[in-house]
């Protein structure tokens, strides 16, 4: 009877690999939101540079913008963050910024101030190491009458099947606990359960970084690619600002992750027929699969001479990659910034994806260049289209999706958003001088290095990353 105990057993394995990457959506994801008008936008940055002495600079926008947002909140406020903990792993802690405690002391003392306030923190079960470990500033939070939810995972579509299919046979069921673990927590402090690295396999994530506040009579929000880990604190990202109908939007955007907890969020509905005139500037927030959609077509749509920008963290989409070759062909200008995939957290990385990506952009005739980083992260995710013709449309997407199978498929959490109008639009040119302070070395301020800085990509890497890109079998 035992091959046939077998045989069932691994049909059963398969089968539920199966369902789990391809079943239904839960409702309310991988959606594009009605093109809204564009109002109060502002496009923020956080950077770093050195000077030829290898004195390191910072220029921080982001997180000083969360706090005030959250300090004039008076009725709610959503914040949804992928990490919020102040985990260093092995890296120097020298120069980190406390953002965890700092965004908890901002939440707390605002709805102290304003006890009727609705404040709702959703986050990933990666900061708990699933469920095996508590952490102070969530209890505090609790404590504060501030509403915790940790994401249920397991509604979403499995991004590495292979592991997954026997994971919600067996291992799910058997929960986790906090209670004590014999296992070193690789992120930080602590020990955690055997059942934290057996969830952690499955490779999927709460990815998304939004905020959104009541605003005066009306609402305002954020989407950002930057995290309140105190050990990213010094890391490169982008955020837009803005206020309006999107921002409702946005809010609409989190209702389906809390309600899977059991919370439903206050404030208005959005108004789908309050769309944007196209003569103006439009904000659109997309999730999930729908930033893919919106990727592929402003490259699609990049004809000869217009100028296709893009700074990302992770680069390893098979369609985004074809799709900016054949851009190239037909004469886009193109130019990629990358990081280059060698540090996380004080531990070293091979290079992938980025560095085969890169040769094979390279190859394509596409200039790239490379992050200047000593231990920090070029951790944006922006695209930028700018128009050869005068007068016809820009465009930017930015928010947490890197362009990788596991960001834009549909199986993390993801929000970007996609601001597109007049090219003086003042976003969007705040967006162009940022990618041309990175891009653009000066002889007192090194920001990015040539190609051939990290041009030591192997055949074995580059299928290395073509399997961890098609199985799920990887981080990015």
């Amino acid at each position: 009877m035992w091959p046939w105990i077998v045989i069932a057993l691994l049909v059963a394995w398969a089968a539920m690999g199966a369902w789990q990457r391809y079943k239904p959506l839960p409702d309310g994801l991988s959606r594009a939101f009605p093109a809204r008008a564009a109002h109060e936008v502002r496009f923020l940055a956080d950077e770093t540079w050195y000077a030829p002495s290898g004195e390191r600079y910072a220029r921080r926008q982001i997180f000083d913008e969360v706090f005030a947002m959250i300090r004039q909140a008076q009725r709610l406020v959503v914040l949804d963050m992928f990490l919020f903990n102040d985990f260093t792993g092995s890296a120097d802690g020298r120069g980190f910024r406390p953002l965890s405690a700092e965004l908890t002391d901002a939440l707390v003392m605002q709805k102290r101030q304003y006890p009727e306030l609705e404040a709702v923190v959703i986050t990933d079960p990666l900061n708990t190491l699933y469920g095996g470990l508590e952490l102070d500033h969530f209890q505090a939070l609790r404590d504060a009458g501030i509403r915790m939810v940790i994401t249920d995972l397991n509604r979403l579509r499995a991004s590495n099947p292979l592991w997954s299919g026997g994971w919600h046979l067996g291992p799910r069921w058997l929960g986790n606990g906090s209670d004590g673990g014999w296992l070193p927590n690789a992120l930080g402090p602590g020990r955690v359960p055997l059942r934290s690295y057996l969830s952690l396999l499955n490779f999927n994530a709460n990815h998304r970084k939004t905020l959104v506040v009541d605003h005066g009579d009306g609402w305002a929000g954020l989407v950002t690619s930057a995290n309140p880990h105190d050990a990213s604190s010094l890391h490169g990202n982008v955020a837009l600002r803005f206020e309006g109908a999107a921002a409702l939007d946005l809010l609409d955007s989190e209702r389906p992750v809390a309600r899977w907890s059991g919370v439903s969020l206050a404030g208005p509905a959005s108004d789908d027929a309050a769309e944007a005139p196209p003569e103006q500037a439009r904000l659109q927030v997309l999730t999930e699969g729908a930033i893919r959609d919106a990727l592929l077509d402003a490259i699609d749509t990049s004809g000869e001479g217009d100028r296709l920008d893009i700074a990302v963290f992770y680069l390893a989409h098979r369609e985004v990659i074809e799709a900016l070759k054949t851009a190239s062909a037909r004469g886009v200008a193109l130019r990629v910034l990358l990081d280059p995939n060698r540090d996380a957290f004080g531990l070293k990385k091979g290079g992938i994806p980025n560095r085969p990506v890169a040769r094979e952009l390279h190859e394509a005739d596409i200039p790239v260049r490379w992050c200047a980083n000593r231990g920090e992260q070029c951790h944006s995710k922006l695209l930028l289209r700018r128009p050869a013709v005068v007068g016809a449309e820009a465009e930017m997407i930015l928010g947490s999706a890197n362009f990788t199978r596991r960001n834009l498929d549909d199986l993390n959490l993801e929000t970007s958003v996609q601001l597109a109008g007049p090219a003086k639009t003042p976003a969007l040119l705040d967006a162009a001088t940022f990618f041309e302070r990175r891009w653009q070395d000066a002889p007192l301020r090194t920001t990015s290095e040539p190609f051939e800085a990290f041009d030591d990509a192997t055949d074995w890497q580059q299928l290395r990353y073509r399997v961890m890109e098609a199985t799920g079998l990887s981080t990015f």
